[in-house]
C-alpha cells in the first residue's frame, strides 16, 4: 500500500474510531474533548509531517517522524486506552518508511514502549503490566508479519533480477548467434569464391600466358599479343580483387583474440597485394561486438587501400584509451583522390559509419601528412577504472 491516498484514508478511519469509542465508552456530562484533541493531534501529525515520507528517499525525517507518532500514542492512551488501536495504522506505517530491517524492529519498539507509558501514566504501575502484555502482543505480532512480508518482498526482488540478468543472457546469446551466421555465411561465400571464381581465373591467367608465348612467334602478330596482355592483366586484376574479397570475408575466429585476426589480416593483405602493413594493436577488454566492428573497418580500410591509394606501404593501429578504443588506417598512396564515399547498402564508407553509428562511435578520414590517406574510426567503451570499480562493487 504505497499510494498515499490509501494511507490517508486509513489515518483519516483509525482517528474516527478511535475517538467514536472514546465517545461511546465515557460516562454522561464528561468532558470528550481531551479524546477528539489526541485523534486531531494524530491527524496533524500525519498529515503535516508523516504523509510525506511515504514513498520518500531515506531521510532522518523518518526517524522524527516515528518519534513523533510514538508521542502522540503514548498521550492518546493516557488520555483514553482506547487510542492503543492506532498502533493498527503505526506498525504497518513505520515498515513502509523503514530503510532496512534494524531500523523496522526499532520503530516498531518504540510504539509498543508508547503504548506501555501511555498505560503507565493512566493507570500507574498497576497499568504496567497491562501495558506490557498488550504491546508485547502487537510488537510480536507486527515483527512476525513484518519480516515474513519483507522476505517475500526480498524473494521477489531476487526472483526479478534473476528474470532481467537471463533475459539479458538471452539476449546476448541472440546477438551470439546471429554474428555467428553471419560469420558462418561470410565464411561459406569465400570458400566458394576461392574454389570457383579465382580457380577459373588463374586458370585463365596461365592460358593468356600460353597463347601469348604460341603468338609472339608468328609474324605481324604484335595487335594479337597486345590483346592477349591485356586479357592477362584483366584476368590478374580479377585475380587480386577475388583473393582480397577472400581475405576481406575472414571472421573473428572464435578463442582467437582481436590481434590475432588483425595480424593474420595484415599479412594475407600483404600477401595478396604486395603493399607492405605495419599492424600493431593494443586493446583489451573489449567486448565481441566491438572487436566485430573494428575488424570489419579494418577489412574495408585495407580495401580501400588496394583500390583506391595505389599504395606501396600502408599501417593498422588500435589504441585503447579510458573511455574509447580508435582505429587508424593510413598509407602513402594518392591521398583522397581517389577515395570516395560508395554509397549506402552496407558497403564502402557509407557502410561502415552505419556499422560504427550503431554502437554510438564515428569515422573520419583525411590526408596523410606526405601524402597518402588516413581512416580514423573511435567508439566510446566504458573506461577501465569504472570496469574496476564495478568488478570491486559486485565482489
Amino acid at each position: 500500500m504505497q499510494n498515499r491516498r490509501w494511507w490517508d484514508l486509513a489515518a483519516v478511519a483509525v482517528a474516527l474510531v478511535v475517538a467514536g469509542i472514546s465517545v461511546i465508552a465515557s460516562s454522561p456530562g464528561a468532558a470528550d474533548w481531551t479524546d477528539w484533541a489526541a485523534a486531531a493531534a494524530f491527524l496533524v501529525v500525519y498529515f503535516a509531517y508523516g504523509r510525506w515520507r511515504i514513498m520518500a528517499p531515506p531521510s532522518p525525517h523518518d526517524a522524527v517522524a516515528v518519534l513523533l507518532f510514538a508521542v502522540v500514542l503514548a498521550v492518546g492512551v493516557a488520555v483514553e486506552p482506547s487510542f492503543a488501536i492506532l498502533q493498527t495504522f503505526l506498525y504497518p506505517y513505520v515498515w513502509s518508511i523503514a530503510t532496512n530491517t534494524r531500523s523496522a524492529v526499532f520503530a516498531n519498539l518504540l510504539i509498543g514502549s508508547a503504548v506501555v507509558v501511555g498505560y503507565t501514566a493512566r493507570y500507574g504501575m498497576g497499568g504496567l503490566a497491562n501495558g506490557i502484555a498488550i504491546a508485547a502482543l502487537s510488537v510480536m505480532f507486527s515483527l512476525a508479519l513484518g519480516l515474513w512480508i519483507t522476505r517475500i518482498a526480498a524473494y521477489g526482488e531476487e526472483r526479478a533480477q534473476l528474470l532481467a540478468d537471463l533475459q539479458a543472457a538471452q539476449g546476448e546469446l541472440t546477438a551470439l548467434s546471429r554474428e555467428s551466421g553471419v560469420s558462418s555465411e561470410r565464411e561459406r561465400l569465400a570458400r566458394e569464391i576461392h574454389d570457383t571464381i579465382a580457380q577459373t581465373l588463374t586458370g585463365l591467367v596461365m592460358v593468356a600466358q600460353r597463347a601469348r608465348g604460341e603468338v609472339a612467334a608468328l609474324e605481324g602478330s604484335e595487335r594479337a599479343v597486345e590483346s592477349i596482355e591485356m586479357i592477362e592483366a584483366l584476368a590478374r586484376e580479377s585475380l587480386t580483387e577475388a583473393r582480397s574479397l577472400v581475405a576481406s570475408m575472414a571472421a573473428v575466429p572464435s578463442g582467437s583474440s582481436l590481434a590475432e585476426a588483425i595480424q593474420r589480416l595484415a599479412a594475407h593483405f600483404q600477401r595478396e597485394t604486395g603493399v607492405l602493413v605495419e599492424a600493431s594493436v593494443d586493446a583489451t577488454g573489449l567486448d565481441r561486438e566491438r572487436e566485430v566492428v573494428l575488424l570489419r573497418c579494418t577489412q574495408e580500410g585495407l580495401a580501400n587501400v588496394r583500390k583506391h591509394a595505389r599504395a606501396a606501404t600502408a599501417s593498422v593501429r588500435i589504441e585503447r584509451a579510458d573511455d574509447a578504443v580508435v582505429l587508424t588506417i593510413s598509407d602513402d598512396g594518392s591521398g583522397l583522390a581517389g577515395v570516395a564515399d560508395e554509397g549506402s547498402g552496407g558497403f564502402g564508407l557509407a557502410g561502415m559509419r552505419e556499422r560504427v553509428g550503431l554502437v554510438g562511435g564515428s569515422v573520419s578520414v583525411g590526408e596523410t601528412p606526405g601524402g597518402g590517406a588516413t581512416l580514423t574510426v573511435m567508439l566510446p567503451v566504458a573506461s577501465m577504472a569504472e570496469g574496476d570499480a564495478d568488478g570491486e562493487t559486485g565482489d
